[in-house]
Order: C-alpha cells, then sequence, then structure tokens
C-alpha cells in the first residue's frame, strides 16, 4: 500500500507492483518474456482504471448518504433543496430582507462626513409651462414582456395594432399616458397658448403590490394553494412543463421594486412638470402639505414620491400627513372603511356574479387547452382566470412571468374587460355607492379651490385633521395618495360623465366601443391632475381635469362650455361640484336600509331610483 498526502489528511489507496519489480520469467531461461510482460501492462493499466472508478463510486455514494440525512429545512437554508429534493409546486418561497446583520457598525458609517463640495440649486423646472411638447410616459419599464402568446383563432385588434400586454391587465396595468383624444379632448397637458399654470392638485394611486392576501383562496395565492393541495398527483407538461417546480414567489400587499420605482419616477416627473409652483411656497416662507394613509403601500408610496420631487433627505422639504386607514377614523382617501353598506356584496363590489358570467365565456377555450397538460388536477375558470393574475402580479413583482405566454391575445383583451366589469359595478358608474363614498374628496376639493373651510362634516371627511396646519387652504400644489377604488369613486363624485357615455358594461361581450376602460383609469399609480390656469383668453380662471395625461371633458358638467382645451371656469366647476354635493347623501347610501331593485342599472354611481 502507499499513502496519498493532502495537507494533514492521508488516505490510503491499492497500489499496483511497478514493471521494475515484476518478476515474469519464461519457462527455462529464467529470462523477462516480452510478450507476457505486455499483457501484464494492459491488466495493470485495466485495474489502475477499475480501481479508480469502484472508488469515485463509493465516494458518490458516501456524499449522497450524507445529504440524505441532512433536514430538508436545512438544505432549504443552504440553497441546495432543488437538488435532493422534489419541490411542492405552489410552496411559498419568501425572502425576508434586511438581515439581522454581524456587522452594524453604524457609527463607521456615517451618512455625513463633510466636505460637500460647493453647490447651489439651479432654477426649478417647468415643463408643463415651457416646453412646446409634453413628455409621455410609457409605464413599463423594468419589465419583460413574454416573447410570444399562445395562438388561437379570432384576434380582435387590427393587425395594425399592436398589440400591448402591459396596456391590458385592467387595474393591474402598469400607469402609462394615454394617447391624447382618448377621453374626448384632443389636447395635452401643457399649458395652452396664452395661458400659465398657477396651481395643481394631484390624486394618485399607490404603485405595483403584491397580492392582497396570502392566505386567500382565490387569486394566485388561492391557485397556489391548490397546487399545493394536489401535491404527489399533480403533474404539468408542454407549456405548463414549469409548473412541476413552480413557487409561490409573491409577498403580500406591500410595494414591490417596481411600484417603488413607479411612485419615485411619478414624483420626479411632476418636479419636471410643475417644480416652479414651489416659489409659492418659498415666498410664504412655507411648506407643502402632502397627505396620505397608514397602509404600508399608501405611506411607501407617499415616500417614494416625495424622494423623487424632492430628491434625498426630503423630510424638511414638506408635510407629510398620515391619516388612519381602519373602522372608525373618517378618511376621504380610504371612505369604503366608514361606508357601511360597502361591506354588502350585493351593494358593494356588486358586480362579482357579471364578472364571473364573463369569465366562465372568455376563458371557455383556454381551460379545455390548458387541461391538456395537467394530470392530477382538474383545473376549473377560476383557476385560469388565476393564473392570467399571477402573470400580472408576477410580472410587477418579478419582471417576468411565464404565465404570461399560456393565454392569447384575445383572452388577454378579455382578462382585461373582466377587470372593466368588477370596477364599473363595483366602485364606479355602476355601483350605487360609488358618488357617496367620492364626496368627501370633492367636499375637500371645492374647499381648496373656494379657500373656504368645510362647514358641516357629513360624509367621510374628518373634521379632527380639518385645520389650518394639517390640512391647509390657499396652497399652489397638493398631492394626496390613495387607492384606484377611491379615484373611481372620485370620478363618479365628481360627475364626469364621458367614462360613462357608452353605459352599462355586458357580461356576454365586449362592446366594440366602451368609455370605461380600468387600464386607462385605474392602473398601478393611476393619477388625476386638477389643473388650474390663468389664461389671456380667458376672462376667469380657468380648471382642467387630466387622468394618466389625458385630457377630460368638462362640458359635460353644467355651467361648463364645450373647450378644445377641456378648461372650464373655476367658479362654474365650483358651482357643478357643489350642486353634486348637495344631490349626494352619503348617510342614506352608505348607512340606510334599502336593497338593489332585480335589474337595476346606473351609470352614475349612485342609489337614483329612490
Amino acid at each position: 500500500m502507499r499513502l496519498h498526502a493532502s495537507g494533514d489528511e492521508k488516505t490510503k489507496l491499492p497500489t499496483i507492483p511497478s514493471e521494475a519489480n515484476l518478476h515474469i520469467q519464461c519457462g527455462v531461461c529464467g529470462h523477462p518474456d516480452p510478450s507476457r510482460l505486455q499483457v501484464q501492462r494492459a491488466r495493470n493499466v485495466t485495474l489502475r482504471t477499475s480501481s479508480a472508478f469502484l472508488a469515485g463510486i463509493l465516494i458518490a455514494l458516501a456524499a449522497v448518504w450524507q445529504y440524505g440525512r441532512l433536514d430538508a429545512s436545512c438544505l432549504a437554508i443552504k440553497g441546495v433543496n432543488a437538488l435532493y429534493a422534489r419541490v411542492i409546486p405552489g410552496t411559498p418561497e419568501w425572502h425576508d430582507y434586511p438581515p439581522s446583520p454581524t456587522n452594524a457598525f453604524p457609527d463607521m458609517f456615517p451618512t455625513d462626513v463633510g466636505y460637500p463640495g460647493p453647490t447651489h440649486a439651479g432654477a426649478e423646472p417647468g415643463v408643463a409651462a415651457t416646453a412646446p411638447a409634453y413628455p409621455m410616459h410609457s409605464g413599463s419599464v423594468h419589465l419583460v414582456a413574454p416573447p410570444a402568446f399562445a395562438k388561437g383563432k379570432g384576434n380582435s385588434k387590427p393587425r395594425d395594432t399592436r398589440f400591448d400586454l402591459f396596456r391590458s391587465l385592467g387595474s393591474l396595468s402598469p400607469w402609462y399616458s394615454v394617447e391624447p383624444g382618448t377621453f374626448g379632448i384632443d389636447s395635452s397637458p401643457e399649458a395652452p397658448d396664452t395661458c400659465r399654470i398657477t396651481g395643481v392638485h394631484l390624486l394618485h394611486r399607490h404603485g405595483a403590490r403584491y397580492p392582497a392576501d396570502v392566505t386567500s383562496a382565490s387569486g394566485p395565492p388561492g391557485f397556489a394553494s391548490r397546487l399545493r393541495a394536489h401535491a404527489g398527483r399533480f403533474t404539468a407538461s408542454g407549456p405548463l412543463d414549469f409548473l412541476n417546480d413552480w413557487t409561490y414567489k409573491l409577498g403580500q400587499e406591500g410595494l414591490t421594486p417596481f411600484g417603488r420605482a413607479q411612485l419615485f419616477d411619478l414624483g420626479v416627473s411632476m418636479r419636471m412638470r410643475y417644480g416652479f409652483l414651489l416659489k409659492n411656497f418659498t415666498e410664504s416662507n412655507t411648506l407643502p402639505v402632502f397627505r396620505t394613509e397608514s397602509q404600508n403601500r399608501m405611506l411607501a408610496s407617499a415616500q417614494n414620491f416625495a424622494l423623487g420631487f424632492f430628491g434625498y433627505p426630503f423630510e424638511d422639504q414638506y408635510h407629510q400627513v398620515i391619516t388612519i386607514e381602519s373602522r372608525g377614523f373618517n378618511n376621504t382617501l380610504a371612505p369604503y372603511r366608514t361606508c357601511a353598506n360597502n361591506d354588502d356584496p350585493n351593494k358593494g363590489w356588486r358586480g362579482g356574479g357579471l364578472q364571473q358570467e364573463w369569465m366562465a365565456i372568455y376563458l371557455h377555450k383556454a381551460v379545455r387547452r390548458l387541461q391538456k397538460h395537467v394530470n392530477g388536477m382538474k383545473l376549473t375558470v377560476a383557476d385560469v382566470f388565476a393564473m392570467q393574475e399571477t402573470c400580472a402580479f408576477e410580472t410587477v413583482a418579478l419582471g417576468f412571468s411565464k404565465f404570461c405566454e399560456l393565454f392569447t391575445e384575445k383572452e388577454w383583451e378579455g382578462f382585461d374587460y373582466a377587470y372593466d366589469i368588477g370596477f364599473w359595478y363595483g366602485v364606479s358608474f355602476g355601483s350605487p355607492l360609488a358618488r357617496a363614498q367620492g364626496v368627501g374628496y370633492v367636499q375637500e376639493l371645492v374647499s381648496r379651490l373656494t379657500e373656504t373651510p368645510i362647514e358641516t362634516h357629513n360624509s367621510s371627511t374628518n373634521a379632527t385633521l380639518h385645520n389650518d396646519i394639517t390640512f391647509p387652504l390657499g396652497h399652489s400644489l397638493y398631492v394626496d395618495a390613495t387607492h384606484e377604488v377611491v379615484v373611481m369613486n372620485v370620478l363618479a363624485a365628481l360627475n364626469l360623465s364621458s367614462f360613462a357615455a357608452t353605459g352599462p358594461l355586458p357580461s356576454d361581450h365586449i362592446p366594440e366601443i366602451r368609455s370605461f376602460r380600468s387600464a386607462e383609469v385605474a392602473s398601478f399609480a393611476t393619477n388625476i391632475q386638477f389643473q388650474l390656469l390663468s389664461c389671456d383668453s380667458e376672462p376667469a380662471p380657468q380648471i382642467r381635469v387630466i387622468v394618466n395625461d389625458g385630457v377630460v371633458p368638462l362640458h359635460v358638467l353644467r355651467g361648463c362650455p364645450e373647450n378644445a382645451h377641456g378648461m372650464c371656469p373655476v367658479d362654474a366647476f365650483v358651482d357643478a361640484q357643489k350642486e353634486n354635493i348637495r344631490r349626494t347623501d352619503w348617510a342614506f347610501a352608505c348607512e340606510g336600509d334599502w336593497e338593489v331593485p332585480e335589474g337595476w342599472n346606473t351609470t352614475v354611481g349612485y342609489p337614483d331610483w329612490m
């Protein structure tokens, strides 16, 4: 035997006698036999090779046996469980960051060491006031679309129109600048000739988030739960093969990295457009007051907006009001918390049944097509719809999703329309509660426009917070963060009826022309700009309503004339909104004992049968 040394370890391996030690002789002469020597050499080579191969097998078996003894959770921590244990499809896979670091020495990493060098701020930007064109927002930076979609008959888009998945995900779409004329006014948000912008009131939704409830029996978490329930029986093939080791990587409710970027970018965009309005605060020696509410994604959205708008550090550049979103607290940014009838599915979110009717129609072929690639689990319409939702949520959370390529363009248009149905009947012009839930914000808007405190708090307004400090009047810039459902409530409460021009949405087909699309008005980071102007061509101050860079017609309001740029005199706009407020009984809509009549429909967002 010989020894092979490696460091302090020595392993005994079998040795083969060298050629010099061989005593191979011919029968009688005592001299080595060349032919026998050649045979022995071949045997030696074979023996060496066989011994090495056998040793390798023994070492590999020992390693596998040793790893097999480890607990699966330990392997998961080491990140190698996929190599030694079969992944159960749908298993949650989450990463909690930051850790509790062992190298936390804050004194060694100061944020300010002095020596900043000479700096001085330049002039404030004002693209909306000075530029000949307006910067449009594509909305899908950082996101990767599927390389192809499933093949299917009957694409509903004309061949010369390029399908864009990220504009066909309903309220799960990223916000983007709609084309001029989308809402009926062929104008863009830059100040019209002879006009200058004097103020802006911005209402925006939070950025892209994770699904609402990881324990839900529906949606992406529900689909993941269904896969786990069929563990051991479920297998997938073909385009669904990735499901065999797919894990559920979505968190709960908080902003995704892309969602943070959306609000940061929105803040930068608004500073570039309206930064010059900050001069008014410098002259009055005051700071702007922005509002959001207490939900994690709402506060994070407001902070990321501020980071983009003001830059770091932003703490001393504005004041942030954080209202409480919870039952028992009046809040115009979350009015459904104090509207009792919103909890009744026949009143609040009453479009669920109609949405399911449409899902059964447009997903009929998809269910059959995908079932061919699944064994051990019967797919339902709800499963397949959840797969489409998973595409949307994974895309804005992870940047890309394999689920997206499972469906045809026509099926994605069906998904988009399913969200339209849900939002139309649930929180917008087809809901009996929309106007009442949005009227509190309209009261606040009128208060700001007229610089007059609200006298009677008879809706979701919070009298405690309506004071000179937390609800100041006379400012040229206001920013409020809210939810998409509230944006829909507000559009209905403002009576901007052009969004309802084509009437209630059917549940058995997609209308060829429809004035209401949730992707255009309720997307992640959707925003409404109430733009105030002073124009040489107009005798009185003007106001425009701009939704995702699309100008909304105001001549639908009593007293507002038709205008090529969508402008209306502020006084006429205020009078129209005061009339809307008078005609809206929040107590009756939200607390009244009433039932929706069979077959009833509306386009005004209010229980108008009364």
